[in-house]
């Protein structure tokens, strides 16, 4: 074998890794939310990621510098985060009240809307795999909802709205990626989000028992692991690669809500999941053929 091969191979295999574990970081950080929302509300659960989260990355900038967290865009922060944190609020308040797997197949419609808003935003074409892509993710939402058909939860269109939401930061995360290091964007996002968690949790605070605490540091724990293993698994592996792992998370957290919170296992959940995913690897591999011609 080549060297050149043998170097590609080492990259896919290390994708797979970060990408794998960026999946489990999800479960695991939906089964401690789904846990903690049997005893404090949404805003305390938050609360309790933010200090985790901003702990450890106190902890990693105290060892590189604080020169890391040097920033001239802090009102840029400010909204990114104030997107964010609604993102997180309907994701962690939506655990509580759908099947584990119909917040995550809901989810991939991040993609969707974060394609639209590049176009708006960061003047980006809307060419047709974008088009097919957002065709794709409406269609799935209304398989997934069956509007007309049932009574459409008012919780589903709360996952929707933190899609939204989190699309939002992610366009705002591309924007910041040229001029801010990743240290600071994670010291900024748990910094800001903190007091936004923490100024409604008090009003209904519920002090934690010792059977929350190994949840509560998973929550703090997967969300930093989450992002962290995304960004790896996109540096050393190619998106086209790496990306079909993720669709992994739905029929893995599927199994989990069947045999550990008696949910049911729809089909049309995972048609309409299939039909978003597809739009958005569509829509991937068009935009990484259109960079590999410019290059």
């Amino acid at each position: 074998m080549s060297p050149s091969n043998t170097a590609g191979t080492a990259s896919l295999v290390q994708g797979f890794a970060w990408m794998s574990g960026a999946v489990f970081s999800f479960l695991f950080m939906a089964i401690a939310g789904r846990e903690l929302s049997d005893t404090m509300n949404t805003f305390e659960i938050l609360t309790f990621r933010s200090i985790i989260a901003l702990a450890i990355t106190v902890a990693f900038i105290m060892r590189s510098g604080w020169h890391e967290i040097k920033t001239d865009r802090l009102s840029f922060h400010f909204m990114r985060n104030f997107f964010h944190f609604g993102g997180q609020f309907g994701w962690f308040l939506a655990l509580s009240m759908l099947p584990l797997a119909t917040v995550f197949a809901l989810e991939f419609t991040i993609p969707v809307w974060a394609a639209m808003l590049a176009v708006v935003f960061l003047h980006e074409r809307m060419h047709h795999a974008r088009i097919i892509a957002i065709i794709c993710g409406l269609s799935g939402v209304l398989i997934i909802l069956k509007p007309g058909v049932e009574v459409v939860d008012p919780a589903g269109l709360i996952v929707i709205g933190a899609a939204f939401c989190y699309a939002v930061a992610y366009i705002s995360t591309k924007s910041m990626a040229a001029t801010e290091r990743p240290l600071a964007i994670l010291f900024y996002m748990n910094l800001i989000q903190l007091p936004l968690g923490l100024g409604p949790a008090i009003f209904t605070w519920v002090p934690p028992v010792m059977g929350d605490v190994p949840w509560i540091l998973l929550v703090g724990v997967t969300g930093l692991s989450s992002h962290y293993c995304l960004t790896r698994a996109f540096t050393v592996a190619d998106a086209l690669t790496v990306i079909p792992i993720d669709f992994l998370r739905l029929p893995l957290v599927a199994v989990i809500g069947y045999f550990f919170y008696n949910e049911g296992l729809e089909i049309m959940l995972f048609v309409g999941a299939i039909v978003i995913f597809a739009g958005n690897y569509y829509n991937i591999r068009y935009e990484a053929k259109l960079i590999k011609e410019r290059d």
